[in-house]
């Protein structure tokens, strides 16, 4: 029998939830810091949640291939299929390392291309995104029950724009806001972007340089079901299962005008 998202996005559920319960077991001891073969860094919270997550979504999920950061560090792309599982088993280790909460994990399910469910979970800021398609985004806070999200259209007054600490003085992202009237710049790590846009507390996430699929999958996912878009930098829909899964930039917004 076919699970259905509603089962599908339960289990990418818990497996964030439990994952995010070792990582923080990690983040409260003076855990090490090694280097991956292209020089960013990896850490046992990132291992020990991908175990996790790997074991709950084969299980319940035997046929759904995972494309997971550190497995595919480790044993290199799985066999293409039109239907696998993104996974960020710790989206943000440089937050993680710089212990300033704003890391997350992140789980998507992609379909012929596009993400259709999605889980991005910040363990240390007690936040979970979720969703499963149109209108169905939620967030829930420190184990309060979920809430309906939905992305805003840009207010009249400009817009807030959302982006990583570490491209805070891009001359890339200034040259890129000189064509629209902005309010606020706001700062944020690892795939909570997407999530911040989805509940209407901003309006654009830039991103000029290459992520992963595992990276933005999830957050793809919970936006479009909030009722904002993401696409790639010539203006098209962002698409997954391309060659090497990488994405070369992306525009995340909320709702049209």
């Amino acid at each position: 029998m076919t699970a259905s998202r509603e089962q599908l996005l339960d289990v990418a559920r818990r497996a964030a939830l439990s994952a995010g319960e070792a990582i923080l077991e990690v983040y409260a001891t003076a855990f090490d810091v090694q280097q991956k073969t292209d020089n960013t860094p990896v850490t046992e919270a990132d291992l020990a949640s991908e175990r996790i997550i790997i074991a709950m979504l084969s299980e319940a999920f035997p046929d759904i291939p995972i494309a997971s950061e550190e497995l595919v560090e480790a044993e290199g792309l799985p066999r293409w299929a039109a239907r696998f599982w993104a996974v960020d088993p710790l989206d943000g280790t440089k937050e993680f390392i710089a212990r300033n909460g704003e890391f997350a994990v992140s789980i998507g399910l992609i379909e012929d291309g596009i993400p259709i469910l999605g889980v991005v979970h910040g363990p240390a800021l007690g936040v979970t995104y979720a969703a499963r398609g149109p209108g169905t985004a939620t967030r829930q806070k420190s184990g309060n029950a979920p809430e309906p999200i939905q992305a805003r259209s840009p207010p009249p007054d400009g817009l807030v724009v959302i982006h990583s600490r570490s491209h805070e003085n891009s001359r890339r992202l200034a040259e890129f806001l000189e064509s629209y009237p902005v309010q606020e710049r706001k700062k944020c790590g690892s795939a909570l972007k997407f999530g911040v846009i989805a509940a209407g507390e901003a309006d654009l996430y830039p991103r000029f340089g290459t992520t992963m699929e595992w990276d933005t999958a999830a957050g793809q996912a919970i936006l479009e079901a909030a009722g904002g878009r993401v696409e790639t930098l010539a203006g098209t829909p962002l698409r997954y299962g391309k060659p090497g899964l990488k994405n070369d930039g992306l525009l995340a917004w909320g709702r049209r005008a």
